[in-house]
């Protein structure tokens, strides 16, 4: 059976820029955006998709926020960030849950090793903090430059990419008698090559052509325009 890379087998890639981009999914379907200036931080509660029909809007807008403090605490552990640090969180109109919220997220940073100070949500929703870093801040750069466009939003066509493909099969397997062969791809690309009825999938006619099954793997971590061969015992195949 062909090996998919460690990160890619076990999500280890995908977990980290979930954890640090400028997003944060909750389970629930809430999110958090997070937003990075000179002067301070700011983390932005949104309900999503995230609501209760048998629950009032106050009801539903307390839960979210529940939920959002302990994520907060949890992003300011993680990425260690220090300074002034606002959270705006989803209005609440009663004084008894601001207070519920409060201690929500006071009891959630008690954990939390830096010095900090919280200050009680305003009229408005916003709960200010301030918090000592103890280590340089964790900033993992979730946004790449597309390496084959460049950043202008226009790529080969899947098409010509997959004969591309396809030109360089030929010549492993004719000119270097290569068998047994993965082909490892973004899994866009993947899609492509199998799509279609099993007769007229790129990956049948392969099977028809060379009478032999090309393996095809979707590999997250790939450019989209990244592939690689490799061989029976997963040792890329240089061309």
């Amino acid at each position: 059976m062909a090996k998919f890379p460690f990160f890619d087998a076990y999500g280890v890639e995908k977990q980290i820029k979930s954890l640090f981009g400028k997003t944060v999914h909750m389970k629930t379907g809430a999110y958090l955006v997070v937003e990075h200036t000179e002067a301070l931080h700011v983390f932005d509660v949104n309900s999503g998709n995230r609501a209760k029909s048998d629950n009032s809007q106050e009801e539903n807008a307390l839960e979210v926020n529940l939920e959002a403090a302990v994520e907060v605490a949890r992003q300011l552990r993680l990425r260690d960030m220090g300074g002034i640090i606002v959270v705006d969180f989803i209005d609440l109109h009663s004084q008894e849950n601001r207070k519920l919220l409060f201690d929500k997220l006071k009891e959630e940073m008690k954990s939390d090793r830096a010095k900090h100070n919280i200050l009680p949500p305003s009229k408005f929703g916003l709960i200010q903090i301030t918090r000592q870093r103890l280590r340089p801040e964790i900033n993992v750069e979730v946004l790449e430059t597309c390496p084959n466009c460049n950043g202008t939003g226009k790529a080969q066509p899947s098409s010509l990419f997959v004969d591309q493909i396809s030109n360089a099969l030929r010549f492993i397997i004719q000119d270097q008698n290569e068998k047994n062969i993965t082909l490892n791809v973004h899994p866009y690309i993947e899609a492509y090559i199998k799509q279609g009825k099993w007769f007229k999938s790129k990956q049948w006619k392969w099977y028809f052509e060379y009478k032999q099954k090309i393996a095809v793997q979707g590999i997250e971590s790939y450019g989209f325009m990244e592939y690689h061969f490799f061989n029976k015992d997963m040792d890329e195949i240089v061309i």
